[in-house]
């Protein structure tokens, strides 16, 4: 009987480089029929190039004081593993646009960008929701929170019974000539921001 898929290598976590926990204060978003994505062709975990639909553009959102988190969650299923994909964020304000866009997120299908704080590996960014994109399924305000001042806090979660069918992939693009480097990947994604 034949495995699918088979384990390659192992790893070490080295002392000079630790592990560091959590996500920058940036993520960026974007529509999920209005950017392309290519892959690596020897690993599909790697997003080696984001292409713009006509004039599509990403969309970039700013915190402060960690104010986002990225969470993948296995779950075996009878087909095989897939993975839920949740970013939670806090939106510093209530405006008309802000209630738009937060609709728009409910409605539509978005992708999302993370750096992580961990700048030592192959995934410092990764994108969440690349086979079936994400909705915002929480978007909660309470006018009296002090913490938010007021402010929505949100959650975009892969659409109900579509999970991922591989954890996040890392987002790594090269120059136009060169090698992928973190800074060659998050100048590709600052290209497209609007």
């Amino acid at each position: 009987m034949s495995i699918y898929n088979k384990i390659n290598a192992g790893f070490a976590l080295g002392a000079s480089e630790p592990v560091t926990a959590g996500v920058e204060d940036v993520i960026y978003i974007f529509n999920e029929d209005e950017i392309t994505l290519t892959y690596s062709t020897t690993n599909p975990l790697i997003v080696t190039g984001l292409t713009a639909v006509a004039t599509a553009k990403v969309y970039k959102f700013e915190g402060t004081n960690n104010s986002f988190n990225a969470t993948s969650k296995l779950a075996k299923t009878q087909v095989g593993p897939r993975y839920t994909e949740e970013i939670d964020f806090n939106v510093a304000g209530l405006s008309v646009e802000i209630k738009a866009q937060l609709q728009a997120m409910g409605y539509g299908r978005v992708r999302a960008i993370v750096v992580n704080n961990y700048k030592a590996s192959d995934s410092a960014v990764e994108l969440y929701g690349a086979v079936n994109g994400l909705v915002l399924t929480e978007a909660e305000r309470n006018a009296a929170d002090e913490a938010l001042d007021g402010g929505y806090k949100v959650k975009l979660s892969n659409p109900e019974k579509l999970k991922e069918p591989y954890p996040p992939r890392a987002v790594s693009i090269a120059p136009q000539s060169g090698t992928a480097t973190y800074a060659s990947t998050i100048a590709a994604i600052e290209e497209l921001v609007a």
